[in-house]
């Protein structure tokens, strides 16, 4: 029996906390495949769940007789978004698994409510995505999300690195949440200052990552820690090797902290808002830490809608080193 996991929204994050769903599907299924975007194929390439990734690429049509060719008995789409919901039934796949309670739910043979949708927003967001794969009698007991860091990404990570006249042991800070409309008004400065703290406590180089959108936001930050910035300079495999061969990786919520929390750095998780969950947003990891911001946001204050960030600004310093030297003391 074969199975087909579409994960082509979101981003790094939403991919790589997937890769539970895709083991738990092994239980049953002697074929896993993932469809996502090329940009993210790197996260699950060399997942030892999957037998294949296939590139959600070109016209709707041709992806879904690729997919209609490949004879899948079930599919399961962890991101709904019209052309996900639509490409298993465009390719003749009997079973399809996706949310409930929306529009399209009923181009989903089963149907799964998201547990939030009931009230818990304790539940990490690895077990609600473990729920479709349970629509199917599919579980595992090792809810970790995988991801396989390639000698090709940690190589061209390290050549980056000593471009950059960093040659040895260095530490990541990744100060963005990937928030495209928060970029204007996201603080630096509280930022620069937490990374120049990491510098002179631990000794280390700091080296700033970010999407090239976030180039601004990253070489401030840089500048102001002492560091260098290497934001837009990395894909997805040269960042996922940048982050596991560093000493530590301190990051605010995003994909990039599951990536390092999943390859076993050390990582601290910054949640600065009072809104952010992170009982069901943690990293998860054999090394991982939380901290959480103490300004008094506003309840109406979220990370899509927040005006000033205030919480970052009013960052506390001190409880981040304290997880960092936790986490190096194990």
């Amino acid at each position: 029996m074969r199975a087909l996991v579409i994960c082509t929204g979101g981003g790094i994050g939403d991919v790589l906390l997937a890769t539970p769903c895709m083991r738990a599907l092994r239980s049953r299924f002697s074929d896993v495949v993932a469809l996502t975007t090329p940009e993210h194929r790197d996260i699950l390439l060399g997942n030892p769940s999957l037998t294949r990734v296939i590139d959600d690429r070109g016209h709707f049509f041709d992806v879904g007789e690729t997919l209609r060719r490949e004879r899948f008995d079930a599919a399961v789409v962890t991101w709904a978004t019209l052309r996900s919901t639509l490409l298993p039934l465009q390719a003749g796949i009997p079973v399809r698994v996706g949310q409930a309670r929306r529009w399209y739910s009923f181009l989903f043979t089963q149907r799964v409510t998201v547990r939030s949708e009931l009230g818990d927003h304790d539940t990490h967001w690895t077990q609600v995505l473990l729920d479709y794969a349970r629509a199917l009698d599919c579980d595992t007991d090792d809810p970790m999300p995988t991801f396989a860091a390639s000698s090709r990404g940690r190589g061209t990570a390290a050549t980056l690195l000593r471009a950059a006249g960093v040659d040895g042991r260095y530490a990541v800070l990744h100060p963005t949440r990937g928030i495209a409309a928060a970029r204007t008004r996201w603080p630096t400065a509280r930022l620069g200052e937490l990374g120049r703290a990491l510098r002179e406590t631990f000794d280390l180089p700091i080296v700033v990552s970010g999407t090239e959108g976030d180039r601004s936001i990253a070489d401030a930050v840089a500048q102001q820690a002492g560091g260098i910035s290497l934001a837009g300079r990395t894909s997805v495999a040269e960042l996922g090797g940048l982050l596991s061969d560093a000493a530590f990786v301190v990051a605010m919520d995003s994909g990039p902290m599951h990536l390092a929390a999943a390859v076993g750095t050390p990582t601290v998780g910054i949640f600065a808002l009072q809104s952010d969950e992170p009982r069901r947003w943690a990293p998860l990891g054999p090394h991982v830490a939380v901290v959480r911001g103490t300004y008094p946001c506003p309840p109406s204050h979220r990370k899509e809608t927040c005006p000033d960030f205030a919480c970052i600004r009013d960052l506390p310093i001190a409880p981040v080193l304290s997880a960092v030297q936790g986490l190096l003391r194990q």
